[in-house]
């Protein structure tokens, strides 16, 4: 069986705080002010509405995914899972939460891990302008 995946190239910011409780987000924009805790990287190469169709159908089917972020030798990993509720309109940012809230942002719910509890090693090392990170999401 095929093996389902994206792969999302995003970068650190001097603002980069990575403390929100209930969501990690990813966005394209390439700005970023201490309000926004819950972003971990900006200048994504992707928001929700450009993730593949195959990954898109596979949490719309409820799947589980797993995340794992690297960046400079570091590593965290986040499971999370799809909803028949998704719609992956946003075209700017993709948003992980803990909980099962969804909007057009929202790409996986019921993860195990927010931003606060991502490794401070990353977060620290994110904060590091420009610093690169890959995202990889494989369905599990």
């Amino acid at each position: 069986m095929k093996k389902i995946s994206e792969q999302i190239i995003a970068y650190g910011h001097k603002n980069i705080l990575g403390q929100h409780r209930t969501t990690i987000e990813i966005t394209k924009q390439n700005y970023l002010t201490k309000n926004g805790d819950c972003i971990i990287a900006i200048k994504s190469n992707k928001g929700c509405y450009d993730v593949n169709e195959e990954l898109k159908n596979e949490l719309i089917l409820g799947k589980k995914i797993k995340v794992i972020l690297l960046t400079n030798g570091k590593t965290d990993e986040i499971i999370a899972q799809g909803s028949p509720n998704l719609t992956f309109k946003d075209k700017n940012s993709i948003i992980i939460r803990k909980s099962n809230f969804i909007d057009d942002r929202t790409l996986a719910i019921l993860a195990n891990k927010s931003s606060i509890d991502i490794n401070r090693d990353i977060i620290n090392d994110l904060k590091k302008t420009e610093r690169k990170i890959l995202i990889n999401i494989e369905i599990m």
